[in-house]
């Protein structure tokens, strides 16, 4: 797939505005068909809230307000925390608890990177309650099924497990410094510098072979999986690829596979993920349009344990990807009625525009004087003059008398008659 990156001069338009009206439409009606449920959270959330919990947005990245108390606040920086401490607060007894919940919501950061991107729209779900590789694969072809909805063609869901990578580092016993390195290198896919980086490193030599392999696990995924296969070092390790292999597995069953491909080098930057993690890439775009995966311990730390599984689509990314690919759908750009009027059948013809768009039409009503000289684009004009009323498109012109005449001529015009 080809991609390259974004500039910030992105959804500036009014049709943009209505590309995002359809794609979210579109998003969440899929969403819908797999049994999600739409919430919301705050926008206003408490700091120690998100500042507590370990793997979680970097506190730096958060923007923060002191409410009229003192107390600090943050914007919402990400969702999936407030909606599981949600789900954690109201499941505290029920042990067979199992819920499948959306959202559509603003999300706030700031970052040196992009100094003036500090809002974005996410479009997520999550399901709580199962930890299966049948709910991995099934949230993965939600995925999936939502891309083709938007008409993509060319895409590609990166699959990966977070217990991978953290198996063969809990090994190596790297400093949180030097992980931290490694993971950039590893994301980078930097083999020069990182081979550079371990040999310095007191781990043993087949281990640091196993780590060097981690960028080059990527691909097919028959083909990685058996690649991966020659490093494995212990009993979990090979669990968590039987996992990977398992939700493959029913990946083609699914007969989606062509979308799919293993990268065990994915790392994501919220280390509270535990299992299957999956990034989505879509052609012309540099960046995934959608992250996300395993979450079973994020729970623990809200204290009640909770397995759960998600991902979130980057709206204005979408967006982005739609324009450039040309496949927003055809915007009309016509009301369906212009109703001009004389002073004398004002009454009339506004109370006959309040019962058209009462029936669904789109209307614009205008006096008929001099300064409304030019007619305005629609598929039908309705003229309320002295002598006459008079209905009017590409089709017929009739004169009518009453407003039920009226939208049974719209009625048929719009059913082809």
């Amino acid at each position: 797939m080809q991609r390259y990156t974004l500039n910030d001069n992105r959804n500036k338009h009014v049709e943009d505005f209505q590309v995002r009206d359809n794609l979210i439409a579109t998003l969440k009606n899929r969403f819908t068909t797999y049994g999600y449920k739409q919430v919301r959270t705050k926008a206003f959330e408490n700091y120690e809230m998100y500042s507590d919990i370990t793997g979680t947005v970097k506190k730096d990245d958060m923007i923060k307000v002191i409410d009229t108390t003192g107390k600090i606040l943050v914007l919402r920086p990400d969702v999936t925390i407030p909606i599981t401490r949600m789900m954690t607060a109201v499941n505290q007894t029920d042990d067979a608890f199992w819920q499948r919940l959306f959202y559509v919501l603003d999300v706030f950061r700031q970052s040196q990177e992009q100094p003036n991107q500090k809002e974005s729209t996410q479009a997520g779900v999550e399901f709580f309650g199962e930890n299966s590789p049948e709910a991995d694969a099934e949230i993965i072809m939600l995925a999936i099924h939502t891309l083709k909805d938007l008409g993509f063609e060319n895409f590609k869901i990166e699959i990966g497990h977070a217990g991978f990578f953290k198996e063969l580092i809990q090994q190596a016993a790297l400093s949180e410094q030097d992980l931290q390195q490694l993971q950039a290198l590893i994301q980078s896919k930097n083999i020069a510098d990182m081979e550079l980086f371990l040999q310095g490193m007191p781990i043993e030599k087949e281990l640091k072979h196993a780590i060097q392999s981690i960028p080059l696990l990527y691909g097919e995924p028959d083909q990685v999986i058996q690649q991966a296969e020659k490093i494995i070092r212990s009993a979990h390790m090979q669990h968590v690829l039987q996992n990977l292999i398992d939700v493959y597995a029913l990946i083609k069953d699914y007969g989606v596979d062509e979308y799919v491909a293993i990268n065990l080098g994915l790392i994501n930057n919220m280390n509270y993920y535990t299992g299957i993690i999956f990034q989505g890439f879509v052609d012309r775009i540099g960046q995934p349009v959608l992250m996300g995966g395993r979450y079973d311990h994020l729970g623990e730390q809200l204290n009640k344990e909770m397995p759960a599984i998600g991902f979130a689509f980057e709206v204005d990314l979408l967006i982005h990807a739609i324009l450039e690919q040309g496949l927003a759908k055809s915007l009309d750009p016509q009301v369906d009625a212009v109703i001009y009027y004389t002073d004398e059948k004002q009454q009339e013809a506004l109370t006959a525009a309040f019962k058209i768009r009462n029936n669904g039409y789109r209307v614009l009503s205008f006096r008929n004087d001099s300064s409304n000289g030019n007619i305005l684009p629609a598929k039908t004009i309705i003229r309320f003059e002295e002598k006459q009323n008079l209905f009017s498109n590409n089709r017929i012109e009739k004169p009518f008398s009453q407003t039920d005449e009226l939208i049974t001529l719209l009625q048929n015009y719009r059913e082809g008659y």
